[in-house]
């Protein structure tokens, strides 16, 4: 079950005077929690966060965020909202630091459980899962508000709805959203119609095709009047900031919200990767003709494409004496699901007649694969719209030449040209798959190491003092806001 987390920090007025008990800025009562003593810095805010610990790039967010705010504004205390009833702060601050290698301060943290985080499950609405899921979030935010009322909301999850009733709720209230990936996007819709990409490609004829279209046309308005509403809106990437521009744009500025939607690029660990993996005509000698896919193996990762492409490849390789590339995929197995699908990809892998140039490794530790990352020669990415692509940026970090699919943030924001030179390819069917893998795997080694210092040199960009700066730059304007309101109310 993955855990839903929400941060606060604690109101100015009463954290001077000392009440244990805490108050949103329009002055609705909250549950008894921790006696605070002063509030040096004046920030007057409190913030409320949705997210996950499932352990990738977007819960990194939420810590590189707690991090950032601790060290702008020492003095705030962040509650944190959490279903994970079997752990207690020590064992989840721990895991932060063994994790993600992030250091947090805790006295400066408390944690909040709630009890209805089943409702946002995609498990319990198996039937209009986006509006059930919608709902819940409405039941999730209710819960969290009985504990505490911030002073200002911030969701990280996409539950929109929650900030959509907090406004409801709290006009006063300011609310932001870290937006990962849109609830509904126009490519998803467009997906529907023959041809389209996607679990739901070609899936919009006959009756409950039409039905299916008219049930996220629906969903879509609501999104959008839900998403007007919030003050402050930051996206992981162009592509997601290009949706909800579309989806949010319009009613926000007729709400007359006064700050635009920017792109704030998730942390990676670029430093961290750097300082493991050395890249040099030395290093070159350590690495094989391995071709690197890291991702879940859930169905929207295509990994049938990857397997497809890579067994064209093979069959259009020249020389016999030539190393033999071979294809590694790493992956969580999170559930039976999971275990089913990496069983139907070996099959496939036994069809294309490739079963033995295939490895699979789940569930690999992190050094295992630091371990591949040093020896690969490419870096694969087949989702279509993938949101951003934090693994793209730890194939860069590492040195990989990436191939990705032509779409989303990999081909907007990662895999872009440096000085006018290309730091990977892009490629959208099996066979520019294919394409793309001789072509990496040809360079000579001059133009090989080249690329690989340009993809480095590329990922600098997404480093976690880059995301603390803007980070800080928007929470300080609704700390902004909410002081405002807080004035005008006096």
């Amino acid at each position: 079950m993955r855990p839903s987390y929400r941060l606060v920090c604690p109101q100015q007025d009463l954290v001077k005077k000392g009440v244990t008990t805490l108050k949103s800025g329009s002055g609705r009562e909250g549950t008894p929690c921790q006696e605070f003593t002063e509030w040096r810095r004046g920030m007057g805010e409190s913030r409320e966060l949705y997210h996950s610990n499932a352990g990738g790039g977007g819960e990194r967010v939420l810590w590189a965020a707690i991090r950032a705010t601790q060290r702008r504004w020492p003095e705030a205390l962040c509650v944190v909202y959490t279903g994970d009833h079997d752990v207690d702060k020590n064992q989840i601050i721990d895991r932060v630091r063994t994790r993600f290698n992030i250091h947090l301060h805790p006295p400066k943290i408390q944690f909040l459980y709630l009890s209805t985080r089943r409702f946002v499950l995609a498990s319990t609405w198996p039937h209009f899962t986006l509006l059930g899921q919608s709902f819940g979030s409405l039941i999730l935010a209710y819960d969290a508000f009985n504990l505490l009322v911030p002073d200002v909301f911030v969701d990280t999850m996409g539950y929109a709805f929650a900030l959509g009733f907090s406004k409801f709720l709290f006009p006063d209230v300011p609310t932001g959203a870290y937006v990962h990936y849109p609830t509904i996007s126009t490519d998803m819709l467009g997906s529907l119609d023959d041809g389209g990409q996607g679990v739901n490609a070609g899936q919009g004829t006959g009756y409950r095709g039409v039905a299916k279209r008219q049930y996220w046309l629906a969903f879509a308005w609501l999104y959008s009047f839900v998403g007007g509403q919030v003050d402050v809106v930051m996206t992981n990437s162009t592509w997601t900031q290009g949706h909800v521009r579309k989806l949010w744009g319009a009613r926000r500025a007729r709400r007359k919200k006064l700050f635009e939607t920017e792109a704030v690029f998730p942390p990676v660990a670029v430093e961290e990767l750097e300082g493991a993996i050395d890249v040099s005509k030395e290093s070159e000698k350590s690495r094989g003709k391995y071709i690197l896919y890291i991702a879940q193996f859930r169905p929207e990762k295509n990994h049938q494409v990857i397997l497809d492409a890579f067994a064209k490849f093979l069959h259009i390789q020249q020389g016999p004496s030539q190393e033999k590339p071979k294809l590694i995929l790493i992956g969580s197995v999170r559930d039976s699901d999971d275990a089913t699908r990496v069983y139907k990809l070996r099959l496939l892998a036994h069809e294309l007649k490739i079963k033995d140039d295939v490895e699979f490794i789940c569930d690999a530790s992190w050094p295992q694969i630091l371990d591949w990352l040093r020896r690969s020669w490419v870096g694969v990415n087949g989702m279509w719209n993938e949101h951003f692509g934090i693994g793209v940026v730890e194939y860069q970090a590492a040195g990989l030449i990436s191939v990705v699919n032509a779409s989303g943030g990999p081909k907007i924001d990662i895999v872009v040209e440096i000085d006018g030179q290309p730091t990977g390819f892009h490629a959208t069917t099996s066979e520019e798959f294919a394409n793309s893998f001789g072509k990496a795997l040809s360079l000579s080694s001059d133009e090989t190491l080249a690329m690989r210092l340009r993809a480095r040199a590329s990922a600098k960009r997404f480093t976690e003092d880059a995301f603390a700066g803007k980070w800080i730059k928007h929470m300080a304007r609704l700390i902004q806001l909410h002081q405002d309101s807080h004035s005008s109310m006096k």
